[in-house]
């Protein structure tokens, strides 16, 4: 539509210079300036749908733009004389057929340059939207395989334990199948979910605590305090077991005696706070370099999801190990 009427504004004008400075009267002014540019838009059409599929070395273009040109005047030329009455006609056309040339020329080139920098920035953008189509698909890929080597270190070790209690404690053994099932089953819902919201993962992350406090026993307590304000605040899915699994490790496995493992949530500056609390044994426990491969894998699943790496940290005060989340929320 932008094309046509740039055509239709300068036939307008064209019609307007050719009658007002006397060289034609207003019928043959009108035919002239449409009969021009009806034809170097055929031919910058053709220039444009040339340049869609091929797009020649500067060199071949200028050659292109010439020989079109020139078909261009030529035809303009041989229809003018066919339908244009007026005995002065010809020998005005005549006299005016170089600057006629040079300016189909002009309007040709045009064309081809504004065409050729068009479709260059389509070819780039497409180009760039396939890289970062490739790069999103290549962050899921890999979010997936996050997720899913997460799955097999906790199933094992829930199986090992109903392998255990199955001889000495059928019912609790009955227990802990049942909701190792309602875990998995869920894990499964979420695999198509980026986001959930805190309320909806600490659900989940209850059917993990009942399977861990099964098999640990009143060693494992569990403590959860949340801001009402974070309720409908969301994160990415499945991220809290693994930093529990984590908390359980160097709380239960280097220590003796009852831990309890304290969760925090809060809101501030539009992101979701999460500080979970265990204590370990500064003589068997290394939390400054051995962060394991659950904290490991959520770091880099919050730095593929918001290309940030500071959205989780490790400090520890005496024989208290604190890991902080924070979970930006959208706007």
């Amino acid at each position: 539509m932008i094309y046509i009427a740039w055509w239709i504004i300068w036939m307008v004008v064209q019609t307007f210079v050719l009658y007002n400075t006397g060289l034609l009267d207003l019928e043959s002014a009108t035919i002239d300036a449409a009969v021009t540019t009806v034809i170097l838009g055929l031919g910058g059409y053709v220039m444009i749908s040339s340049l869609r599929f091929y797009r020649p070395r500067q060199v071949m273009q200028l050659v292109w733009s010439v020989g079109l040109s020139l078909v261009c005047i030529l035809l303009i030329r041989w229809v003018a004389l066919q339908v244009v009455s007026e005995t002065a006609y010809p020998e005005f056309l005549e006299k005016t057929m170089i600057i006629r040339g040079l300016f189909s020329w002009l309007m040709i080139s045009i064309i081809a340059i504004v065409s050729w920098i068009w479709f260059y920035l389509r070819e780039q953008q497409e180009i760039e939207d396939r890289k970062l189509s490739m790069e999103k698909l290549a962050r899921e890929a890999e979010l997936s395989s996050l997720r899913q080597q997460l799955q097999p270190h906790f199933l094992f070790n829930s199986l090992n334990s109903i392998s255990a209690l199955v001889g000495t404690k059928p019912e609790l053994a009955r227990k802990m199948i049942q909701e190792l099932s309602e875990f998995l089953r869920g894990t499964i819902r979420k695999d198509d979910q980026l986001h959930v919201s805190l309320e909806e993962e600490l659900n989940h992350l209850n059917l993990y605590l009942e399977i861990e406090k099964v098999r640990f026993g009143h060693r494992l307590k569990t403590e959860i305090i949340r801001e009402e304000s974070t309720k409908r605040m969301v994160l990415p899915s499945l991220l809290l077991q693994p930093l529990f699994e984590n908390s359980i490790k160097f709380g239960l496995y280097d220590t003796i005696g009852e831990i309890t493992i304290r969760l925090k949530a809060t809101a501030a500056d539009n992101h979701l706070c999460i500080s979970i609390e265990n204590p370990f044994d500064p003589e068997t426990s290394q939390p400054k370099s051995g962060t394991g491969f659950g904290l490991t894998s959520v770091q880099r699943r919050l730095y593929l999801l918001y290309n940030r790496s500071d959205l989780l940290t490790t400090r520890h005060s005496g024989s208290i190990f604190t890991t902080e989340l924070k979970i930006p929320q959208p706007v």
